[in-house]
C-alpha cells in the first residue's frame, strides 16, 4: 500500500464563525455546537482526545467519551485513577481536550486544570450505567499487562459469580470522575482557501477575553 498521502485534502465550506456568532460565552458556544453535533450523523459526538504529560515530559493522548458539561463543573469524564492517563493527571493536571465534528467541519480545544469529582457524583454515575460495564470497571486494571485476554475472561468469571443476582454492584475505589476546569478554549471553523476561522477564549482575572488567532 503506497497511496499518496500528500494528495489527499479537501476544501472546507460551512459557514464562518464571526466574533458576534460566537458571543461572549465560551459555555454557550460549546453547548450550541455540541447540541449541533448530537443533531448531525456526527459518530459519537462526545468523543473527545484527552492529552496529558507523563513523568517524562512524554505526552500522551487517548479518545475518551465526556459525560457532563457545565458551566460551574467544567468538562466532565470518567476513568481508572490507576491508569496511565490517571497517574499522568495525579502527577501533573493541566491537560487538553480536543472535539472534532467531521460533519461540521469544526473542532473546538480546550485547555485546563482537572481536578476529581465529588465521590458522590462518582458513585451517581457509576450506578447509571449498565451492570456489563460496572463489572468492566473492577475487571480492568487498566493500563497494566497482562499475559493474555484469558486474564480479562478468568477475572470476569469469578466477579459474575461473586455478584450474581447483584444488579448494582459498589463503585471501586479505583474509578471515578475529573472535571476539566478550563484557562483556554479554542473554536476552529474549517474555511475555503485554509484561511480557518480560529477564535480562543481565555480567562484572565476571571473574565473571559475572545481573541481571533490567523489560521
Amino acid at each position: 500500500m503506497n497511496r499518496d498521502l500528500a494528495a489527499m485534502r479537501r476544501n472546507y465550506s460551512k459557514d464562518p464563525l464571526s466574533e458576534e456568532k460566537a458571543g461572549d460565552c465560551p459555555f454557550a458556544l460549546f453547548n450550541h455546537w455540541l447540541a449541533d453535533a448530537m443533531d448531525s450523523e456526527t459518530l459519537d459526538p462526545n468523543a473527545m482526545t484527552l492529552a496529558t504529560v507523563d513523568a517524562q515530559g512524554q505526552p500522551k493522548a487517548r479518545i475518551l467519551l465526556l459525560k457532563g458539561f457545565s458551566k460551574e463543573k467544567g468538562w466532565v469524564f470518567y476513568t481508572n485513577y490507576a491508569s496511565d492517563k490517571g497517574r499522568e493527571l495525579e502527577d501533573n493536571p493541566n491537560c487538553s481536550l480536543l472535539f472534532w465534528w467531521e460533519n461540521l467541519e469544526r473542532q473546538v480545544r480546550i485547555e485546563g486544570r482537572v481536578q476529581k469529582l465529588p465521590e458522590q457524583d462518582s458513585d451517581a454515575y457509576y450506578t447509571s450505567r449498565p451492570r456489563d460495564s460496572q463489572i468492566g470497571a473492577w475487571v480492568s486494571e487498566q493500563s497494566q499487562v497482562i499475559s493474555g485476554r484469558e486474564v480479562l475472561e478468568d477475572k470476569l468469571a469469578v466477579l459474575e459469580e461473586q455478584y450474581e443476582g447483584i444488579e448494582t454492584l459498589p463503585r471501586p475505589p479505583h474509578w471515578g470522575g475529573y472535571q476539566l476546569l478550563p484557562t483556554q478554549v479554542e473554536f476552529w471553523q474549517g474555511q475555503p482557501s485554509r484561511l480557518h476561522d480560529r477564535l480562543r477564549f481565555r480567562l484572565e482575572k476571571g473574565e473571559w477575553i475572545k481573541e481571533r488567532l490567523s489560521p
